[in-house]
């Protein structure tokens, strides 16, 4: 027991939540003081203030073995843990059948645990067959042992999975009330839901609020980080971005210990439906909302504090002197070491709790892309903040920004307000394109529609070219959009991906191409066609469809 208590002991010499909790109550009085006096107006504000909220990370000294185009991102291991790993254990997978098809097939070979994180589970024939597998694989563990060693871990967000009669809950429940020792269902809920706000908000609209959004699949010691939720049409035609690091348990630990802190913070399912919370934590809405952001900031930091003092400690341990020591009395184990040649970012945002680790990294990744780079960024929902769209529209790099057509947007044909929602991006669009036009960007910055018929888009992320190379060497791949809601106020995760493997730059380069080929380029034309319409009152709401939506 004592190694654990010593890890704490470091983690907290670096790390003190007093700080945090000095400008959570500054913010606590702030937002209650312009609630009463002004109103859900303060919704618009909120980006601005929430940038006056970051806090540098004091940097920690580079790994001497860090070269090349590592050293050019080693910045990033001031902020968060840096995993190295071989380039050939990372594989980019390119569609929806895949994705599902694979993730089945680890369930039902996973020996030790398998850790699922997502918005929610869908009720379809094939999120059935999702749950069988779970089901198979926790029978075979049973029948090998008096013993059983395959743990199942879920989280997914409260509101989201508790929607309808038929829900996720509902699906998983089975399996809770047959294997009670083996299945953990955690559900997140937003601190932001509570009170009178949670009583009038009806199902669905109490969604925008906020909700757990991490899409982490993980089977024994690989993992698959995506944006794609548990739901049928993210298996068939619902277009999104998958890689699957394979036999990584370093990252993989990472996830699972990240997965499981937020997881402790989460009401927990019983096999009777009920939920309750883990003995000694806050309640989300019915405790102080003070404390409960502070106590989950605190665990969850722990996991990344933690990752990152074992990190910094191994990559000590891997200088070029001890490399040549090693292979001096162990020829060949160099050239193992030397295959790690891929680096792997965990990149974590989660406001609410006052964690913004992702927004920190992106922010300064955007600000030193300069002439010599080109950025592919794509999301499928283009609503960038306001200090992301100023990075965009005032740095050297070239950008292709990849978004949705109005026809393939998830909302597309929907019923009520949400069918406003493709109009009120076509908007948003308008307005980005309007701004690089005035500012003569045209030639750096293009805007391109994704379209493909009986599909919808959801791919997130961005691909980092160096100039002079048709590859990438740089990817972010995970849940944030890049939008208000993922800075804001949604729980994200996402990884960067920085690479020297040629295989591996060129799976990147290849699933670039494929996003990028069912594409067309925007043009002031684009907005006059018919079909762009935008009625004025889409207009006046669409403010506040960029803060919930």
């Amino acid at each position: 027991m004592a190694a654990p208590m010593s890890w704490r002991r470091l983690v907290y010499s670096v790390y003190t939540p007093a700080l945090s909790g000095v400008f959570t109550r500054i913010s606590d009085k702030f937002f209650r003081k312009h609630d009463r006096r002004r109103g859900s107006s303060l919704l618009l504000l909120a980006p601005l203030l929430a940038e006056a909220e970051l806090v540098p990370v004091p940097p920690s000294r580079p790994p001497s073995s860090v070269e090349g185009l590592h050293a050019r991102f080693r910045w990033m291991a001031d902020h968060v843990p840096a995993f190295r790993v071989p380039g050939a254990r990372v594989h980019i997978l390119h569609s929806p059948e895949e994705f599902y098809q694979v993730m089945k097939a680890r369930i039902k070979t996973a020996k030790s645990r398998v850790v699922m994180a997502s918005l929610y589970l869908g009720t379809g024939p094939l999120e059935q067959d999702l749950v069988d597998c779970m089901e198979e694989a926790l029978e075979r563990s049973q029948n090998q042992g008096s013993s059983p060693d395959l743990q199942v871990s879920m989280l997914l967000d409260y509101t989201r999975g508790s929607r309808g009669k038929n829900n996720s809950r509902t699906m998983l429940l089975p399996l809770l009330q047959r294997f009670p020792d083996q299945m953990r269902v955690s559900l997140y809920h937003t601190p932001d839901l509570r009170g009178l706000l949670r009583l009038l908000v009806p199902e669905r609209f109490n969604e925008t609020i906020g909700v757990q959004h991490i899409k982490a699949y993980l089977f024994d010691d690989s993992l698959i980080i995506s944006g794609a939720n548990l739901s049928d049409s993210y298996f068939t035609n619902r277009q999104d971005r998958y890689v699957l690091l394979e036999d990584c348990p370093e990252v993989a630990n990472f996830f699972a210990d990240l997965v499981g802190a937020v997881g402790d913070v989460s009401l927990q399912l019983q096999p009777d439906d009920s939920v309750h919370m883990l003995d000694g934590m806050v309640h989300p809405y019915k405790g102080n909302r003070k404390d409960f952001s502070a106590s989950a900031q605190q665990r969850i930091m722990e996991v990344v504090n933690t990752a990152c003092i074992r990190q910094r400690l191994l990559e000590a341990e891997h200088s070029p002197e001890e490399e040549a020591e090693a292979e001096a009395e162990a020829p060949g184990s160099a050239d193992q070491s030397s295959s790690s040649d891929t680096w792997v970012f965990p990149l974590v945002q989660m406001k609410p709790l006052g964690i913004h680790l992702d927004e920190q990294v992106t922010r300064r990744l955007l600000t030193e892309a300069g002439g010599d780079s080109t950025v592919y960024l794509t999301s499928g929902y283009f609503n960038l903040t306001r200090a992301y769209m100023r990075l965009v529209l005032g740095a050297g790099a070239d950008y292709r920004i990849l978004m949705a057509a109005p026809e393939v947007n998830g909302f597309f044909g929907a019923k009520g307000v949400a069918g406003a929602i493709p109009a009120a991006y076509i908007h948003l669009a308008h307005q980005f394109y309007s701004k690089v036009c005035a500012l003569g960007q045209e030639s750096r910055v293009h805007l391109h529609e994704y379209h493909r018929a009986n599909w919808t888009f959801h791919a997130k992320g961005l691909w980092y070219y160096l100039d002079g190379s048709d590859r990438p060497c740089l990817t972010l791949i995970g849940s944030p959009n890049f939008g208000y809601r993922s800075v804001h106020r949604d729980l994200e995760a996402q990884i960067a991906i920085v690479t020297e493997n040629e295989e591996l730059q060129a799976q990147l380069q290849q699933e670039q191409e494929m996003l990028y080929k069912q594409s067309s380029e925007v043009s002031g034309n684009t907005f006059k066609q018919p079909d762009r319409y935008v009625k004025l009152w889409v207009k006046l709401v669409t403010p506040l469809i960029k803060n919930f939506f």
